[in-house]
């Protein structure tokens, strides 16, 4: 393969991701593609030899565009998903230029300073303990994972029990007390632990979805052998956030690792303004987030935050005489998550926080919670009913009528293409789920959408 002309090559990319950038405003929001069309554009037998790139680039890029969903839009409100901003895109592109290891040290030592420099960062903006240590992985799903794999290895010690030479079988059953309305991730990381989901004792929660504080100390009282409590910082459907310090008030005495999943909820801690609803934070044992969401970097990018660095990289880390590990100022990656190569995410993180600041990025939280109370008053003015307070940037409504009619007008929304908006079920009833989570959402995105769902209830 002869060296390509990477100029060529990358302006017209660049020319390509320009245009589409600036048409997201006017840009239908879902794909408009069908799964056939799509496969007859891009699928085909297996290329015999060598192509021009500019040509491959061109070719999928005209391909691909009909079925690429415009989650970069401001109107795009579906599930919690952030868009990009400048610095942070511009930063990503430049992660792949340099196509750095940041499993080592020795790999890519740019991108291991970043890394701890952003996980400072990050750590004092979310009102986190200093010294805490940080992982680097693909969402909050891997930092949910490797977060009770550190909890199980600590509680488990201190049980007399070493998880890492004996496993788990036979071990001291471990008690995961998690709020009925927790995310499914933590269900996902027990069986990727091999811990399993009856390991999970279910605390009751109140009409919003919060962990009920005397609940979980009934359920503590219960029983007084290992136990991890998981809160969370924002209910997926509501956006509830758990008494967090109030758990963590309840679980030390009684010798329970606390952890946060705070996938988007933690995020509250970087607003003064909402601040006050995750006091008590910096007391838990490890935390879950995701710069992919509120932060606005891109996809993937989530972060573990464990308040026992030694048990961080005890579980996590790994050695090898291969391996050229880092001198002890010097940090290798791999000690603090479960892969062993991987991208350097931190360069995107670093950028974002850089181009923002502490008090853009409040600004940036606090709008969405705005923008997200815009979209509750105008509907519920219009005669759609708003479930629950909205506390974040999560609105949850229902049209009036059986389930059958909800989920019609959210089918209509979706092939309207204005905006976007997911499904679900709370408390036994569908809704519409509608997210605010990106930088570049304005007033005119929300009234604009609030028009289109409204116009598609009436067709419904």
């Amino acid at each position: 393969m002869d060296m390509p002309d990477w100029k060529e090559v990358l302006d017209e990319t660049l020319q390509y991701a320009v245009r589409y950038l600036d048409g997201l405003p006017e840009r239908p929001i879902g794909g408009t593609a069908t799964l056939a069309e799509l496969r007859a554009a891009l699928d085909g037998p297996l290329p015999q030899g060598p192509q021009d790139p500019r040509a491959v680039i061109a070719s999928l890029a005209a391909a691909a565009d009909p079925g690429v969903v415009a989650s970069a839009s401001g109107r795009f409100f579906g599930f919690v998903v952030g868009g990009a901003t400048p610095a942070a895109l511009a930063a990503d592109w430049l992660t792949s230029v340099w196509d750095q290891n940041a499993g080592l040290h020795v790999l890519g030592p740019s991108a291991a300073v970043v890394e701890q420099v952003a996980a400072r960062w990050l750590a004092e903006l979310l009102g986190l303990p200093a010294g805490i240590s940080a992982g680097f992985v693909t969402g909050a799903q891997m930092a949910n994972f490797t977060a009770l794999a550190i909890a199980l290895r600590d509680v488990l010690g201190r049980a007399g029990w070493d998880v890492a030479r004996a496993g788990l079988w036979g071990a001291p059953p471990v008690r995961i007390l998690a709020g009925r309305g927790r995310h499914g991730t933590i269900d996902r990381a027990l069986r990727f632990l091999g811990a399993g989901t009856g390991t999970i004792v279910e605390v009751d929660m109140d009409e919003q979805g919060r962990m009920r504080p005397a609940a979980l100390r009934a359920e503590l009282d219960r029983d007084a052998g290992p136990a991890i409590v998981c809160a969370q910082l924002g209910n997926v459907n509501s956006g509830a956030l758990d008494p967090v310090g109030e758990i963590c008030d309840l679980a030390r005495p009684r010798g329970a690792w606390v952890h946060v999943d705070g996938a988007f909820g933690l995020w509250a801690a970087a607003s003064p303004r909402l601040r006050p609803l995750v006091a008590g934070v910096d007391r838990a044992d490890s935390w879950a987030t995701d710069a992919h969401k509120w932060l606005n970097v891109p996809y993937d990018s989530g972060l573990v935050f464990c308040a026992h660095p030694a048990a961080h990289r005890a579980t996590m880390g790994t050695r090898a005489g291969y391996l050229v590990h880092g001198a002890d100022d010097e940090r290798d990656a791999l000690d603090y998550g479960p892969e062993h190569s991987r991208r350097a995410r931190g360069f995107a993180v670093y950028a974002a926080i850089r181009a923002l600041g502490r008090d853009g990025i409040a600004d940036l939280v606090d709008r969405c919670c705005a923008l997200a109370a815009r979209f509750a008053d105008r509907l519920s003015a219009a005669g759609v009913e708003v479930l629950g307070e909205v506390v974040l940037n999560q609105v949850l409504v229902r049209f009036p009528g059986d389930d059958a009619r909800t989920r019609s007008v959210i089918a209509g929304v979706q092939r309207d293409g204005t905006c976007w908006m997911s499904g679900t079920t709370w408390q036994g009833r569908a809704a519409m789920r509608i997210s605010v989570s990106n930088w570049s959402t304005t007033v005119d995105d929300v009234d604009r959408s609030v028009a289109a769902i409204l116009r598609c209830a009436g067709q419904a």
